[in-house]
């Protein structure tokens, strides 16, 4: 029988599939999404960079004008011809892979992820953490952003889940069920040293978070 949080990461990947093009109407529409612009600017991407779960390419531009390489990653192939198109003629190597099944075949100086950790199921943080240190080289960093606890009142929270998730609703009417775990900062850098992580993280207004960590030697 399948596990729920495999269903639940199979039909998250279904919607974002579906979602390719409606994605981009929120960063449209939400004024905070736009502030995070200059947020991005003060992390420390540099060198070689991976980026986990790129969707359409709003993140991959401007990482790609701060990269010595990129490499952007996705498991949904509509999302990423929208990408290839918005950062032409950067030079971006696109992956279209499962991200819990995929490994790097080399290492990076910052493997970067935007708006994905709140969609990694809980049981499979550590997993998860575990391939972003394996992608990294010595001394280099994980950057991130994401939803924090107060996006959770503009979502429709699903009870009593063993995964936590939320509904969404696309424009032709379906509803999806997407991983959704709205982290609180503190609680999250108690978490990364639970596995293995030195980590700041810090929320940006009432819905956001952003963070950097590194592996802890010999963790």
């Amino acid at each position: 029988m399948e596990r729920d949080d495999e269903a639940a990461v199979r039909e998250q990947i279904a919607y974002y599939r579906a979602r390719a093009p409606e994605y981009d109407q929120e960063y449209v529409a939400r004024d905070d999404m736009r502030a995070l612009r200059p947020v991005l600017d003060e992390l420390p991407v540099v060198g070689d960079v991976l980026e986990l779960a790129c969707g359409t390419g709003q993140w991959t531009g401007p990482l790609a004008a701060r990269a010595r390489s990129l490499t952007a990653v996705d498991a949904a192939p509509e999302t990423l011809a929208i990408a290839r198109e918005r950062v032409a003629p950067a030079p971006v190597e696109f992956v279209c892979a499962d991200l819990f099944s995929w490994r790097p075949a080399r290492r990076y100086d910052t493997v970067f992820f935007g708006f994905w950790l709140s969609h990694v199921p809980p049981g499979r943080l550590p997993g998860f953490w575990q391939m972003v240190a394996d992608a990294l080289a010595p001394g280099g960093k994980a950057v991130f952003m994401d939803n924090g606890p107060g996006e959770a009142a503009s979502e429709e929270v699903l009870p009593d889940g063993s995964v936590p998730a939320v509904r969404r609703r696309l424009e032709d009417g379906s509803e999806h069920r997407v991983v959704k775990v709205f982290h609180d900062a503190e609680q999250l850098v108690r978490d990364l040293a639970g596995w293995g992580w030195t980590g700041q993280v810090r929320p940006v207004g009432t819905n956001f978070i952003v963070g950097t960590a590194q592996p802890r030697p010999g963790a």
